[in-house]
């Protein structure tokens, strides 16, 4: 049981930290010589940054990321510490039902964010805002590791969803 316990929090842990990178690295969006991810634009080759303001045409869209990976990282916190007060606190053969709901919290804001800049990335990329030519960029690693924590916390909500506390 022990082993179990472990396993389930380090997984935990891992996603909050793919959503902690996630959300504050700047590689939503790459191309040879800038990144640009929900708050900012950056050069590679001079090393300057521009944050992304209501100039932005799609400015609504980027703010609707911005809050929805906010968000799911801050569920993704406070469903570890319902978790440890889980595990102290509920009977035996009780299931962390709270600490599952609050976990497939964060895996839907994820999922949304990820959602709403797969859909709209076109439009965000094509805005006169941006200092160069930011529509020949990819999906960056950030983004990816977006979706990677998406999984992640499906998959652990489901698991505390099962999990029974056990001695």
């Amino acid at each position: 049981m022990l082993i179990l316990l472990a396993f389930i929090i380090v997984f935990h842990i891992t996603s909050a930290a793919l959503l902690f990178i996630s959300t504050i690295d700047n590689a939503w969006w790459v191309g040879d010589n800038f990144s640009t991810d929900v708050w900012r634009m950056c050069t590679t080759n001079t090393s300057t940054c521009m944050a992304i303001t209501d100039q932005f045409k799609e400015y609504q869209s980027i703010q609707a990321v911005q809050a929805a990976m906010i968000l799911s990282t801050i569920f993704c916190c406070v469903a570890f510490l319902v978790f440890i007060l889980q595990l102290f606190r509920l009977k035996q053969g009780e299931r962390f039902v709270l600490t599952s709901i609050i976990q497939l919290l964060s895996c839907l804001c994820v999922m949304i964010a990820a959602s709403i800049y797969t859909d709209r990335h076109e439009e965000l990329h094509q805005s006169h805002e941006y200092r160069m030519e930011v529509s020949k960029g990819q999906y960056g690693y950030s983004f990816v590791l977006a979706w990677i924590a998406f999984a992640f916390t499906l998959i652990s909500g489901v698991m505390y969803l099962v999990l029974r506390k056990r001695k």
